[in-house]
């Protein structure tokens, strides 16, 4: 969200006669589906849900480079209430992603609640009446009770500042954007970046690159990736006795889980390590180069990735990967620190997103003229990454220490998605005007989320990451299992929040629920 523009006109929703709607929506990725399902099963249709694109899919929308795929299985990163049978890939491709998203979407009958092209630029409290006032393409209102931020941690590419970028006079784009108009056969071409993104796009564009070269500055630790195509046999079985599913999936959800033991005892990833490193050794023979791939932090610090042709297509010999640092760019080349000049026609960021910084620049405002820039003055926090103190009716999905490193990010949006809609049935039994968690319970949490923190993998593993904010505090790892956060929000502690009635409360409106 930016800046809003100021005295936008307010426009008339579809939920009634200048009333306004009942949740208000942002983003069509999993977060914001997964929520608009979830008011749809409790019986809630006075909801809008705004999109920036003119189609659904968040992340799986905007990320179509080469190779684009999900490190978590198929049949694990999906809706627990929405198994598909017929996955066609223990790893999920971009497009059969963006094709069950699409699908649920039919299913559910959720284009009607739709906006698309509707960026949300602002939103602010409205004290007087107890809405949210949210802004779309800076100078459309939209009105509602209740608001529910479902963009996601991983929407604001991150591109680094290097000296000299402005003057390139070659291409340059972030892998979440990548610009399929541009032919990269024959071209010399520089990826800047080696995380998730890079590990699979990197072996595609390689076939095709006169010359690539990869500007590491850490290497990660990968594991090979255990892909395969799903045969007709499981495809038929999973249709026909879906318990069958139910037990692949559960089996894949604890060996994924299983890691979770290792972030703060890290010996227990010894087994993992010593595979990673005879991943390695099998597939880089060159000791020279399996020495610069070789990471020198602990796994699990960074999020290790999943990989079986990484390793390989830097052997080709059109590929060189360099891990010195870059010093500036020119106008058709990148130099390093050691001196050295590299041609290129073209740079490619994989250097993933902001996460602790997303919220930096947004137009936020909660009660009182409270800008959540200031309320995060001291860093990005909020109740089990879902409710921020001072911000009444406002929602996050997959908010700050929700997310993982570990498991499918999907169980963690289902369990926020049911969380939320306790507040707002609370809320709706007590005929309350707004709902806030209290500022003292939002310390305690995040106290115990620090504490859990001490000595963890992502903390004194010895690397930065995403995890961490610019002062080296975790403000985006969940610190322990997704059990652990699944039993914290399976039942709402109403002592945890508080309950206002507004006298001057339009009645006419409705209840939020």
């Amino acid at each position: 969200m930016a800046d809003a523009q100021p005295a936008p006109a307010v426009v008339t929703p579809a939920a009634g006669p200048g009333g306004p709607y009942k949740v208000v929506i942002v983003g069509t990725g999993f977060s914001g589906l997964g929520m608009a399902i979830g008011l749809k099963k409790a019986g809630v249709h006075d909801f809008v849900v705004l999109e920036k694109a003119d189609e659904v899919g968040g992340t799986w929308r905007e990320n179509t480079y080469p190779g684009c795929a999900c490190d978590i299985m198929s049949l694990l990163y999906s809706y627990s209430f929405e198994p598909k049978a017929d996955w066609s890939r223990m790893f999920p491709e971009q497009e059969e992603l963006l094709r069950y998203i699409k699908d649920i979407v039919g299913k559910y009958e959720l284009a009607q609640h739709i906006r698309f092209n509707a960026e949300v630029t602002g939103a602010e409290y409205d004290d007087a009446t107890d809405t949210w006032r949210v802004t779309v393409n800076g100078d459309e209102v939209v009105r509602g009770r209740a608001l529910v931020a479902g963009m996601g941690p991983l929407h604001h590419p991150s591109i680094p500042d290097l000296p000299g970028l402005s003057s390139f006079a070659g291409r340059t784009f972030h892998s979440a954007e990548w610009d399929h108009s541009y032919d990269l056969t024959g071209r010399r071409v520089a990826v800047i970046g080696t995380g998730a993104s890079a590990i699979q796009f990197v072996p595609q564009i390689a076939k095709r690159a006169g010359h690539l070269t990869v500007f590491q500055r850490t290497p990660p630790w990968i594991l090979p990736k255990p892909d395969r195509r799903i045969t007709g046999v499981e495809r038929t079985l999973f249709r026909r006795v879906p318990a069958v599913q139910r037990g692949y999936r559960n089996g894949i959800y604890l060996v994924q889980e299983s890691f979770v033991l290792g972030f703060k005892n890290p010996r227990l990833l010894r087994a993992a390590s010593s595979l990673a490193k005879w991943h390695l050794a099998r597939q880089v023979p060159d000791r020279d180069l399996r020495r610069k791939l070789t990471p020198d932090y602990t796994m699990g610090c960074k999020r290790t990735l999943v990989s079986s042709d990484y390793y390989p297509a830097l052997m080709r010999p059109n590929v060189e990967l360099t891990t010195e640092a870059v010093a500036e760019v020119r106008e058709h080349s990148i130099v390093t620190r050691d001196g050295r000049t590299h041609d290129v026609d073209a740079i490619i960021f994989g250097t993933g997103f902001h996460v602790t910084d997303a919220f930096d620049g947004a137009h936020i405002v909660g009660r009182n003229g409270l800008r959540i820039r200031d309320a995060w003055k001291d860093g990005i926090e909020a109740h089990l990454g879902v409710a921020v103190a001072g911000f009444p009716n406002l929602f996050l999905l997959l908010g700050p220490n929700s997310g993982l490193g570990h498991n499918s990010m999907i169980f963690i949006i289902e369990a926020q998605v049911r969380y939320v809609l306790q507040c707002l049935a609370m809320l709706d039994a007590a005929g309350g005007a707004r709902i806030s968690v209290k500022p003292s319970v939002q310390d305690r949490f995040n106290q115990w989320v620090q504490r859990k923190s001490e000595g963890a993998v992502w903390v004194a593993g010895g690397c930065d990451s995403w995890y961490l904010d610019r002062n080296g505090v975790n403000r985006a790892a969940w610190p322990a299992s997704t059990l652990n956060f699944w039993l914290r929000t399976r039942r709402l502690d109403p002592g945890d929040f508080q309950i206002d009635r507004t006298v001057a409360r339009d009645e006419t409106a409705g209840s939020a629920l």
